[in-house]
């Protein structure tokens, strides 16, 4: 089973960016469609991006259209999240997971492994 580890979150202001990453291990994340979700307090954990296996294919969140844009590079066992514009709503807790289909999904049950979640914080 792949492990799943978050890195990058932290405080910025609004209209700043942030680069958050998702390291693998146990497993190669190639195998692996993988997103990113987040939540906040009090919410339920929603859907933010995915990408496919090769990479090929993306799909966004309308609320991160335009502004947030997720990557891989299966050479490093890594998935990224680059968030510009950051925008107070957008404070919560980010979560990477693995699908093992290879096109992946906005829909939360249908990954099988999540990381620990990695804080991000907009301040207005």
């Amino acid at each position: 089973q792949v492990q799943l580890v978050e890195s990058g979150g932290g405080l910025v202001q609004a209209g700043g960016s942030l680069r958050l990453s998702c390291a693998a291990s146990g497993r190669p994340v190639s195998t692996y469609a993988m997103g990113w979700f987040r939540q906040a307090p009090g919410t339920e954990r929603l859907f933010v991006a995915t990408i496919s296996r090769n990479g090929a294919s993306t799909y966004y969140a309308d609320s991160v259209k335009g502004r947030f844009t997720i990557s891989r590079d299966n050479a490093k066992n890594t998935v990224y999240l680059q968030m510009n514009s950051l925008k107070p709503e957008d404070t919560a807790v980010y979560y990477c997971a693995a699908d093992s289909s290879p096109y992946g999904s906005s829909a939360k049950y249908d990954y099988e492994r999540w990381g620990q979640g990695t804080q991000v914080t907009v301040s207005s």
